[in-house]
């Protein structure tokens, strides 16, 4: 039997980039496909050109900011839309499946904005409300994986100029740290086990020239816990995705597990 193919890309406005969505799963043909970044309400989501391509969707949407999803080409179940652990947070970023055997999570971590702020706050809450969803996922034994754009370049070999990012909201010590936390109780890191640093490099900046520049940085993760992570046998980034007309400021992150 083949790989079940996952993968992650924050596609930064389905609407904008749907041309770019549908050849991508026609390219690739993943299993499983978590985004982010949709940026459009749940009414406004293009389900009919998802089902054209031969998939369903579970989608938690908001407009003009956020919104998350995932695509599969199996049946799923919903299992939750938005992230435990704050009843007034309205903010769509975390939508979960169970599909081919798995719980998925799709999640978009706040960027922070800048270090200090009201908004770096609710990132660093957001990433402990993270860690205690994933804690109980790990008690119920289920395999599962979260897939997405967590803001966050975990090490020095994680930037390709960790110098110039160094003080900022992908690279601080306080988001770091974050990170270690939520990987210390089990959930592995997969696309760092199974490719060589530095690198390799998810997301450039459209402004500064960061693509041509190499300026780049691994914020796109793909994060499972033991039970999945032992049946990762490959990943990928595409950075074709990065290239051409109108892309998105991200490249997707594909990883293929054992059946």
């Amino acid at each position: 039997m083949a790989d079940l193919l996952v993968a992650t890309w924050n596609i930064n406005s389905i609407r904008a980039r749907l041309e770019r969505l549908v050849a991508f799963l026609e390219r690739h043909a993943p299993d499983v496909l978590c985004l982010q970044e949709t940026k459009c309400t749940d009414d406004q989501f293009p389900f009919e050109d998802i089902r054209a391509a031969g998939y369903e969707a579970a989608v938690h949407g908001q407009p003009t900011y956020n919104g998350v999803a995932v695509l599969t080409r199996n049946a799923l179940e919903p299992a939750l839309r938005g992230l435990p652990g704050d009843d007034e947070d309205t903010q769509a970023r975390f939508v979960v499946v169970d599909t081919a055997g798995l719980r998925i999570a799709s999640a978009y971590v706040p960027n922070g904005k800048e270090v200090g702020s009201d908004k770096y706050a609710y990132k660093l809450d957001w990433l402990e409300r993270l860690r205690a969803w994933a804690v109980k996922e790990m008690a119920d034994g289920r395999p599962f994986i979260v897939c997405g754009d967590y803001n966050i370049a975990p090490t020095d070999d994680d930037a390709a100029f960790p110098e110039v990012w160094a003080s900022s909201v992908l690279c601080h010590a306080d988001v770091r740290a974050a990170w270690d936390r939520l990987t210390a109780i089990g959930l592995r890191d997969v696309v760092r086990e199974r490719t060589e640093s530095p690198g390799p490099w998810t997301w450039w900046d459209y402004r500064r020239l960061a693509f041509p520049r190499g300026d780049g940085l691994r914020i796109d993760h793909v994060l499972a816990s033991e039970a999945a992570a032992n049946r990762c046998t490959r990943i990928e980034v595409d950075r074709d995705e990065r290239k051409g007309d109108k892309p998105s400021d991200h490249a997707p992150v594909l990883a293929w597990f054992s059946t």
